[in-house]
């Protein structure tokens, strides 16, 4: 089959899409960043700084499947200009005098709005580019969480440092409209979407088939553990440098960028890779599900190491490397299931997937704060919540390794329904 052009204005509608996610990781670091000003304010202890990082992902999950099930019959612009519309507005109540329950109930809601952004983002991106041009794409993509943190935090902490942690989020609220207004002017819906005669070629296969296959299964045990270690970098990367390092919030505001900019570099080489080793014949098993697996394993083992280096800079160096790797595992798996996923039930499929691995968004910073509240000193804690998070990523990444194989899937799921094989 000969390959299928890009249609014109695709990369304008990747920009547009790389700052949505640009704002969507902006509004997610902005508690951790502010999280001493905040646990002072509030005076909240480790378990109560825990659960407010994990209340984001109470309803994140939820809405994510959702959504995710909308966007088989809606189009993706409007869902999009929703989606961003309620990050925007969430952010407002946090502007006045505000209660842990008030930011707890805006992080909630936020995490409603939030939850299928990724999944929807890359359903509408995969609508304006062939299957063998995707991977570089979803990299740019998710780029935007990388330079969301890398361009926000130095805006943001400024913010905090010079005025307050509740103005901080009301910019953040500004920013979020001014997204909406340029994408209600620009956004369009991607040509690449499935007509009659593909819908007849591309036959349904049960859910119960797609969501059983091993390749989906290691898609989400993989990126299980890698957001495990993002979820902790979100909501206690910046108090750790700061309480357990001894830096000062303005320092520590820098130094937050560093995971960011490693784990974008990660992220855009895997892309690139990928494309690479599939230009040149790889299968997808190599390209895909062995490039993002194994650097999600080593990163893991050098995370390990944390607890025994003394040196605060060399403990940053181990936490920004170990945690960086993990970036892989994103670029890969959304290719993978769409490689196996008819187009009708890809935006469904997606969605499920984002919305079992980032689970471990709710576990991972209320165990992080129960290990430091319950630890018998704030450093000892620390280390032992990395230390979790390591296994966490080495066992994940063993998983990915051994269940994802994209390239044969399509034809076994077929086999399964009693279809034909496709070529």
């Amino acid at each position: 089959m000969t390959a299928q052009p890009t249609p014109k204005g695709a990369w304008k509608i990747t920009f547009l899409l790389f700052l949505f996610m640009l704002v969507n990781f902006a509004d997610k670091i902005v508690v951790g960043l502010a999280g001493v000003p905040i646990m002072t304010e509030l005076k909240l202890e480790p378990e109560q700084f825990g659960l407010l990082g994990s209340s984001f992902f109470f309803l994140f999950s939820i809405s994510a499947i959702v959504v995710g099930f909308i966007v088989n019959r809606i189009a993706t612009r409007w869902v999009l200009l929703v989606l961003a519309a309620i990050w925007a507005l969430a952010q407002f109540p946090m502007v006045g005098t505000v209660s842990f329950t008030t930011l707890l109930i805006c992080r909630v809601i936020l995490g409603a709005g939030e939850g299928p952004a990724a999944s929807v983002a890359v359903h509408a991106i995969y609508k304006w580019f062939p299957d063998e041009k995707r991977t570089l794409p979803t990299a740019i993509l998710a780029q935007g969480s990388a330079f969301g943190v890398i361009l926000a935090v130095p805006a943001l902490n400024w913010v905090i440092v010079n005025h307050s942690w509740h103005y901080a989020f009301g910019a953040l609220g500004v920013v979020g409209l001014m997204w909406v207004a340029a994408w209600l002017v620009m956004g369009k819906e991607g040509p690449l979407v499935q007509t009659v005669a593909m819908a007849e070629a591309d036959p349904r296969i049960p859910y119960l088939q797609l969501l059983t296959s091993r390749t989906f299964i290691g898609s989400c045990a993989a990126a299980f553990g890698a957001y495990w270690a993002l979820s902790l970098g979100l909501t206690w990367f910046t108090p750790f440098i700061i309480k357990g390092l001894g830096f000062s919030q303005n320092d520590a505001g820098l130094i937050s960028i560093l995971p960011w900019v490693f784990g974008a570099t990660i992220v855009l080489l895997t892309g690139w890779i990928s494309q690479v080793l599939m230009a040149r014949g790889m299968s997808t098993r190599g390209a895909r599900g062995v490039l993002g697996s194994v650097p999600l394993i080593v990163g893991g083992l050098i995370l390990a190491t944390l607890a025994y280096v003394d040196h605060a800079g060399l403990r940053i160096a181990v936490l920004v490397i170990g945690t960086g790797l993990s970036g892989s595992i994103y670029v890969v798996c959304p290719p993978m299931l769409s490689e196996f996923t008819p187009v009708s039930q890809r935006g469904a499929v997606i969605a499920i997937f984002g919305a079992i691995y980032t689970l471990a968004g709710i576990v991972a910073p209320a165990v992080m704060g129960s290990v430091i509240q319950h630890a018998g000193g704030l450093l000892e804690g620390y280390m032992t919540g990395f230390t979790i998070n390591a296994v966490v990523m080495v066992v994940s990444g063993l998983l990915g390794l051994l269940l994802l194989w994209p390239n044969t899937e399509r034809a076994r799921l077929m086999t399964q329904v009693g279809q034909p094989k496709f070529a």
